[in-house]
């Protein structure tokens, strides 16, 4: 399929509308201390049909077409933001934490990923999954996906709103991140199976797999969870000294000219590897920004590694100005929340989702020594879904795995946890600063003077 002149126009001004609605909108949201992504996703639901859509539906379904070749093209440039996005969350699966958090976070990444999944399984598993299955849902593969929405957490949003309260140097902090990423990491890991097996369903397998070429049940979830293991696992032990090696090497005249190009060229070959494999492209992305990342903080090189920080710095910066806004407008654009949203069932499953989340966080901050108040910010904060309960949205819808009215649930309520996890910690930070403000700073009658002082007092001398 070939674009025209007309449709290159078409696509461009597409874009451009969903580009200026995601900045202005995430824009807004930043002013009131929100996270710009809720903002950028609501930008897009607005030219959507739940809002433009619903007053002039014959404008929309114009400028958005759902098929044809300028949808074609929104859909290529969607896959391209998610890769990037990927790719940047990779990069920031770093723990930065000393060894005195460890076992706080050890423990509460325990009861903060086990017993949520294991109720998010269970409640599909007892009570069905008819009613939010998509054409590719099984019941293995809907519980797993409710137990991962159960208990993800959102390491980009959390990190946004502790680097905003200026907190990001405490043991709470540290604490926090290094749960989401341990947490992430294991379900990263789970959702990537669960692809594998919606693909198979779908005749949608490719690359080895398909090359084996049996669709038994038993077999193909085998190859899944292995061949995403064993993925992980050596780009983990060996990805970060390939990629260190690749670079140093003279003849590398990609590094040495751009480096930016280089590391776009790993999450291109990460990508390819996963294709290849017949696993999720999404994952080469993530693994490839962990291996570079990481290399690029371990050389032990000044000069290599301020080139990869301004190499890091282009791609982030490109990616946030076009590519990930449109990712997430797009994702707004798709919610239809009039038609799409079912409020008994998003009622119910947010309230289980905070529940079992945010209690079995607080019983272990609680177990670990935190105190009362330190569980409840623990368990607010890793409450909050945001980027991947999004991403976990989009990828299992687009895969047939869940229907519209789950879908348009797991987004919503990853914009609620999220806008809520901001609000508390602010108001926290807030009442905790005001609680250790030293009392002669405190204004009021009950403040008492200071006592004159009787020492002499010293007279300055010039200087010459």
């Amino acid at each position: 399929m070939t674009l025209s002149t007309v449709d290159v126009a078409h696509l461009l001004v597409a874009l451009l509308v969903l580009v200026v609605a995601a900045h202005a909108a995430g824009r807004l949201f930043a002013r009131f201390r929100q996270p710009p992504v809720i903002g950028e996703i609501v930008g897009g639901l607005l030219l959507g049909p739940t809002v433009l859509g619903a007053l002039a539906p014959h404008f929309t379904a114009r400028l958005f077409p759902a098929t044809g070749p300028v949808a074609t093209g929104l859909d290529a440039v969607n896959q391209i933001g998610l890769l990037l996005l990927m790719f940047l969350a990779g990069a920031e699966l770093r723990i930065r934490a000393g060894t005195k958090e460890r076992r706080t976070a050890a423990i509460i990444a325990a009861a903060g990923l086990v017993l949520p999944f294991a109720v998010g399984v269970l409640v599909v598993l007892l009570i069905g999954h008819r009613d939010v299955a998509g054409p590719n849902g099984t019941a293995l593969s809907l519980a797993l996906v409710f137990g991962i929405a159960t208990a993800v957490a959102a390491i980009p949003v959390i990190s946004r709103i502790i680097m905003d309260l200026g907190i990001q140097d405490t043991p709470f902090a540290r604490i926090v991140l290094m749960v989401a990423v341990a947490e992430d990491a294991v379900l990263y890991i789970v959702l990537a199976v669960v692809l594998g097996l919606a693909a198979a369903r779908s005749d949608g397998a490719g690359g080895l797999w398909n090359a084996i070429g049996t669709d038994a049940p038993l077999p193909t979830m085998a190859y899944y969870l292995v061949a995403t293991l064993v993925f992980f696992a050596v780009c983990a032990a060996w990805g970060p000294r390939l990629f260190r090696w690749l670079a140093s090497r003279r003849w590398n005249l990609v590094e040495r000219q751009n480096p930016t190009a280089f590391r776009l060229a790993a999450l291109f070959a990460g990508v390819a590897v996963c294709a290849a494999l017949g696993i999720n492209t999404v994952f080469g992305a993530l693994m490839a920004g962990i291996c570079a990342a990481r290399s690029d903080s371990g050389s032990g090189d000044l000069q290599a590694e301020g080139r990869s920080l301004h190499a890091w710095e282009a791609i982030r910066h490109f990616s946030l100005a076009f590519f990930v806004p449109v990712y997430f407008a797009l994702v707004g654009l798709r919610l239809d929340l009039a038609r799409q949203l079912d409020p008994v069932f998003f009622v119910w499953f947010l309230a289980l989702a905070c529940l079992v989340k945010g209690g079995s966080v607080w019983l272990a901050g609680m177990v670990t020594g935190e105190g009362r108040g330190a569980s409840t910010r623990l368990a607010v904060a890793l409450n909050a879904r945001g980027t991947p309960g999004i991403l976990l949205a989009s990828v299992t819808y687009g895969a047939g795995i869940i229907n519209a009215h789950f879908f348009a649930a797991l987004v919503l309520m990853s914009i609620v946890t999220c806008q809520i996890a901001g609000f508390w910690l602010e108001r926290a930070c807030r009442r905790d600063a005001r609680a250790t403000r030293p009392p002669a700073a405190r204004p009021g009658p009950l403040t008492a003077p200071e006592p004159e002082s009787t020492a002499p007092t010293a007279i300055p001398q010039e200087v010459p």
